[in-house]
């Protein structure tokens, strides 16, 4: 049952029954800041703002999960000072988080090969995912430096080093055995998949674990993602008939 239910959202959304975990595509940041006249890293900045609004709304209306593409394994060809601003954008949520993750119940995981980031930056991930597992609370995992693919050939990776040490038998491998490999192990996959900024395209996005998502375009930029963009993409949600290959 929802926690809070906004007197300003639309009729046709069903606070009782969100979907369990909502996943994004934060994408726009550079158009929005283009259309401006502003710097790319602009963009980013709004963006960021954006996120915290809506993962802390999400957390308000009873969402479980909520798991956002932040950086992607492709986002390193980007030019150095708008990657460099990401990084700093990441440090500065997580010093932040830090300090309200307990008073805001929102627990926060990553998914991604965190190896390639710089050492303080590593550690501040460490100390999050420490905090985590402390309470109970809405999740918010963070794709950072992360692919789907990337994901995938981990995976298989670490169930072949198994079979190898004799701890598995490539014959008895079931897919729920195989999603326990992924970085989202012990998570839900998603049930709603939302892309702003008008391109119609998963990006590499949660591979195996959208395999019978719903998803939801918007032409909306993602710095200009709003409650009411967040409400319609639900309410279409709500409004269609999940069948998972069946009839």
């Amino acid at each position: 049952m929802a926690i809070f239910k906004p007197k300003e959202a639309p009729v046709q959304v069903d606070f009782d029954h969100l979907p369990r975990h909502i996943a994004i595509i934060m994408d726009g940041n550079g158009r929005w800041a283009k259309r401006r006249g502003l710097p790319r890293t602009a963009g980013h900045a709004a963006g960021a703002e954006t996120f915290r609004t809506i993962a802390t709304y999400c957390q308000k209306i009873g969402l479980e999960y909520l798991t956002v593409y932040a950086f992607s394994t492709e986002n390193w060809k980007r030019p150095l000072e708008e990657v460099s601003a990401i990084i700093g954008l990441l440090k500065k949520y997580l010093l932040e988080s830090i300090e309200k993750m307990e008073k805001d119940k929102i627990r926060l995981h990553f998914f991604g090969d965190l190896d390639a980031l710089p050492p303080e930056l590593r550690e501040l991930t460490v100390r999050t995912d420490d905090i985590s597992t402390r309470y109970e609370g809405m999740q918010v995992n963070v794709c950072f430096n992360y692919g789907g693919r990337d994901e995938i050939v981990r995976a298989a990776r670490a169930f072949a080093a198994d079979c190898a040490a004799g701890k598995r038998r490539p014959e008895a491998l079931t897919e729920e055995d195989f999603s326990g490999y992924l970085y989202s192990a012990g998570v839900p996959d998603p049930d709603l998949v939302i892309r702003p900024s008008g391109e119609i395209r998963i990006s590499n996005f949660l591979l195996w674990q959208s395999a019978y998502a719903e998803f939801y375009y918007t032409d909306v930029l993602w710095p200009d993602f709003s409650k009411e963009e967040l409400h319609k993409a639900i309410a279409a949600y709500q409004g269609r008939s999940r069948r998972f290959g069946g009839v």
